[in-house]
């Protein structure tokens, strides 16, 4: 059973969904005030495109320290999971981390993720999961 992640503030795919595409779409970038409509289309068509691995490391690397809260250099099924489901609110604010399926979603996704089994993430297992399935 897979588990698709959510991007990193981006597209949400639903749960029971089996591919593991974690960063799907980058955030659509707001057309400036004025911006010819025309114009903006390319723009939002680009940002559609999956975040790359080196973007969504980017990220996992300027977000890390937020989430990695015993500052011990890895994500415990708790910090994974607050970072995991601030993901999924950004595009589903009706996930909530108490629901049984959220709860049941994270524990399939950090399963995963922890593929040396540790019952802990490394920046390197997050960013794997987070990419897994990219082409």
């Amino acid at each position: 059973m897979t588990v698709a992640v959510p991007a990193l503030a981006q597209t949400t795919t639903a749960p029971a969904q089996t591919s593991p595409s974690a960063a799907q779409t980058a955030a659509p970038a707001a057309a400036p005030a004025g911006a010819d409509p025309a114009q903006a289309a390319p723009a939002e068509a680009a940002a559609a495109q999956p975040a790359t691995a080196s973007q969504v490391a980017q990220v996992v690397d300027s977000q890390w320290a937020t989430y990695d809260k015993d500052g011990n250099g890895s994500l415990s099924k708790a910090e994974f999971s607050e970072w995991m489901v601030a993901l999924k609110a950004q595009t589903d604010p009706s996930a909530k981390a108490e629901s049984a399926d959220t709860k049941k979603w994270v524990g399939t996704a950090f399963a995963q993720a922890d593929t040396d089994k540790s019952k802990s993430l490394s920046k390197s297992e997050v960013t794997g999961f987070l990419t897994a399935g990219q082409g």
